[in-house]
């Protein structure tokens, strides 16, 4: 597969996108990276976090994010899913009465059911961040272009994504299900929205992304956006040079000579797993995006403008 166009990051400018992946693999760096991309495009984008222990704002250089909407850089804004204050915001929407809200979810055992409802928690913060993408201003215009999920890893991320799905099948008639009809509806909808599969260049997280793709196309129908490659290491050797230093053991010797080999060997072996899980990533049926490996790790605004700059040149 070709490598994608400069401008081909406007083809990931959808109203809602759904970012997941292995643990482990950078999806927040890979959500930044998009952030910045749009904003630098002038789109205003809202990143919804749902883990507590997010590190998304310090990669903006800004205090951790609050479960208000809150500005990280130009055009970029971010926003903490609590479930509670998602689920109670939610009520807010159906009530329309602040006394009745607050009698109902300051209610220990009424949030004691709530936490036990299966879904419900999952669907409090999947539907809050759909909500966002939903927004108007006062002159119609949407309150944000996009809005990027920066979903749970693989497993998790999937069951988030099912959710709507069970409560269109299964709900009876009413606000709930009303609302994740037309959440699913868009989520199915590849001019509105799509997924984006984060994954590493190695053999475990490419087997992952694997089997995640696979069941959003198959299981879920739904449009799957991108998949990301992230810290891929420049090339040192070609592929003949590979060939010939995989048949070469590993030398012992602790001169100077022998310990190049050694590293020249292991490079190599690195560099020739990367090239196979490049080669599957390419066979998923979207386009593949490279993010080149920082040295020191992605920490700040600088290295978020790197990748991001990566990201729209799709190398």
């Amino acid at each position: 597969m070709t490598a994608p166009s400069a401008n081909s990051v406007d083809v990931l400018a959808r109203r809602f996108l759904f970012v997941t992946g292995k643990g482990g693999v950078g999806k927040t760096t890979v959500v930044a990276a998009l952030a910045e991309r749009f904003a630098r495009a002038g789109k205003r984008v809202l990143v919804a976090e749902t883990s507590p222990k997010e590190h998304l704002s310090g990669l903006f250089g800004r205090p951790p994010l609050p479960t208000q909407i809150t500005e990280l850089s130009p055009r970029v804004f971010g926003v903490l899913l609590d479930a509670d204050v998602a689920i109670k915001e939610y009520g807010a929407l159906v009530l329309k009465s602040e006394r009745l809200v607050s009698a109902l979810f300051d209610n220990k055992l009424v949030l004691g059911f709530f936490h036990g409802a299966p879904g419900l928690k999952e669907w409090a913060a999947l539907g809050k961040a759909w909500y966002h993408s939903t927004e108007s201003l006062a002159d119609g215009s949407p309150r944000f272009d996009v809005v990027i999920l920066d979903a749970p890893a693989t497993g998790h991320g999937l069951d988030m994504l099912r959710v709507p799905k069970t409560i269109v099948e299964l709900s009876p008639p009413g606000i709930l299900r009303s609302d994740a009809e037309k959440a699913w509806a868009q989520f199915r909808d590849p001019a509105q929205s799509g997924v984006v599969v984060v994954s590493l260049p190695e053999e475990m997280p490419t087997n992952e992304s694997v089997e995640l793709c696979a069941a959003l196309k198959q299981e879920l129908s739904l449009p799957l956006l991108a998949v990301v490659a992230n810290q891929v290491v420049a090339e040192v050797f070609d592929a003949p040079g590979r060939a010939a230093l995989a048949t070469m053991a590993e030398p012992g010797g602790a001169d100077s000579a022998s310990q190049a080999l050694a590293a020249g060997v292991r490079r190599a072996a690195r560099e020739q797993v990367q090239a196979d899980s490049l080669a599957r990533l390419a066979t998923l049926g979207a386009p593949l995006y490279r993010l080149p490996f920082v040295p020191g790790g992605v920490n700040g605004p600088p290295a978020v403008a790197l990748l991001s700059a990566a990201l729209a040149a799709g190398t």
